[in-house]
């Protein structure tokens, strides 16, 4: 544990300006963010041409689009108790490889099952990225500027997404088609998993000039190589002091496992809950139902297809945007008042979608849903808010927190954990939406609006404020309304 001496201490030999060099490995080591968006969403402009390829249906097309997050949720589990063994750095790269192996199995694939092997590759590099990127940044970074280079991650998320979008898009118009044969005629969905191969060269080759973590390098002993990396990009300047301070955190177990996260009263220690708790709101609010099914919910408002797509993708834009506010705001407002924020304005803009979505009309002939004015316009402009709220606070901020907010000791195998049941998650609430929609918009858009709502309970309640603290002092995060050592609800372990 850090006493207040030492934290001041800590404060004080830490460099007050942001070493460019931290910038460029963070922006290197967010690239695996970026192959994460990318994966997740460049399926979509390959769905109908692969369907109709490989004569499938809806159910095993469903499968197939889906099978993906599968391997993310496996590559999340396994990738911290791998970097805690190997290192961050030798994760990156082994992700790389998968993000390449996929890309090429995807676009070269002769049936649906290897097709369904290959995303689930795909899949095991996006998981892995999920996890060993905000953990290198938060160990990387200093405390100062820790929220705005862990935004990276979020940031090189949606730019995956846009650009999978826009490289679809693209590859399709310049075909004639996605189903249209292309480049040594081979057809345009193809190229669309095949492109993916650049930019996982890209990270993978980046990966191998990072400097290892600190955290990392001092668990293993090599004290050398992590006073150079703390002192060259972290800007340390009391480098004996912040290995020692680290030296402390580490020792108290010889070697890092996940029966490390067992312990308080339902079986894993309460920061590990939080950190569970943060990933599973993240996707209970179905932000992944409207990038999944965006055309769908705007063609219910009016749109035609081309419009719908259009909109779609202006909606990638404004989550962009949204981002890039975030990585303004996260370090001078705090993760508490940024998350709770966030969760008010996606519980009012989710229960305006509920309430606007009550007045749908089925349109004769169709099982379409059309929604009268003024409603349509409610919806339309309920929806962008929800993404903005979210695309500003629990998007980037929820990756920011799960990598600085475990003590160090835990915190890859506590973060592979929190992924893991992130992606989960992200497959149960993907899967269950058509069901909902079934039943009914409203009473889809309902249920997420009152997760919304208990997500801002789960903040105010539990979620502690992590802004200008250094990673060695997590050991003493009290969970709940303080940042105060003293006070709290309950502590970290």
């Amino acid at each position: 544990m850090s006493s207040p001496e030492q934290s001041a201490g800590s404060t004080a030999a830490h460099a007050q300006h942001l070493n460019p060099k931290v910038v460029v490995i963070s922006v290197a080591a967010a690239i695996g963010g970026f192959l994460f968006g990318f994966d997740t969403s460049v399926i979509n402009g390959a769905v109908n041409a692969l369907s109709d390829e490989f004569a499938l249906g809806a159910g095993l097309t469903g499968f197939a689009v889906s099978s993906a997050l599968i391997g993310c949720a496996v590559g999340a589990w396994f990738a911290g108790s791998l970097s805690n063994r190997f290192g961050r750095i030798p994760v990156m790269v082994i992700a790389a490889i998968l993000f390449f192996i996929s890309a090429i199995g995807s676009g070269l694939a002769f049936g649906v099952w290897d097709l369904i092997v290959w995303r689930v590759v795909g899949g095991l590099g996006v998981g892995a990225a999920s996890v060993i990127a905000p953990a290198y940044i938060a160990e990387v970074a200093p405390a100062k500027y820790r929220g705005r280079l862990g935004s990276l991650q979020q940031l090189a998320i949606v730019l995956g997404i846009f650009t999978a979008l826009l490289s679809n898009a693209l590859l399709a118009n310049t075909a004639g088609g996605a189903a249209e044969s292309f480049w040594f005629g081979v057809d345009a969905w193809r190229w669309m998993f095949m492109i993916e191969a650049l930019p996982a060269a890209v990270y993978g080759i980046m990966a191998l000039f990072l400097p290892e973590s600190p955290r990392y390098l001092i668990a293993k002993g090599d004290l050398d190589k992590a006073s150079r990396v703390l002192y060259d990009f972290t800007g340390e300047l009391d480098v004996n002091l912040k290995i020692e301070q680290i030296r402390r955190t580490l020792e108290r177990e010889e070697k890092a496992s996940l029966r490390d996260l067992l312990g308080g009263r339902f079986g894993l220690k309460p920061i590990v809950w939080i950190g569970i708790a943060l990933s599973l709101f993240q996707q209970l609010v179905g932000i992944n139902v409207i990038f999944y099914y965006s055309t769908t919910l705007w063609q219910s408002v009016g749109f035609d297809e081309s419009q719908a797509l259009l909109t779609s993708t202006f909606t990638s834009v404004m989550n962009i945007v949204a981002t890039i506010i975030a990585i303004l705001l996260v370090d001078k407002v705090g993760r508490r008042l940024m998350l709770l924020v966030g969760s008010a304005g996606m519980t009012v803009s989710l229960g305006l979608m509920a309430l606007a979505f009550s007045f749908g009309e089925v349109t004769p002939g169709t099982d379409a849903i059309a929604l009268p004015d003024p409603w349509s316009t409610v919806a339309l402009i309920s929806a962008n808010a929800f993404v903005m709220f979210f695309g500003t606070t629990w998007g980037p901020l929820v990756w920011v927190l799960l990598g600085e907010m475990f003590p160090n000791r835990i915190r890859a195998s506590a973060l592979a954990v929190a992924a893991a049941a992130q992606w989960a998650a992200n497959w149960a609430v993907s899967a269950s939406f058509p069901s909902l929609s079934n039943v009914g918009l409203s009473f889809a858009y309902g249920l997420y609006a009152l997760f919304a709502l208990l997500s801002l309970l789960f903040v105010f309640l539990w979620v502690p404020e992590t802004k200008d603290r250094e990673l060695e002092d997590m050991e003493d995060l009290k969970l709940g309304r303080t940042t105060k050592a003293t006070k709290g609800t309950a502590s970290a372990d």
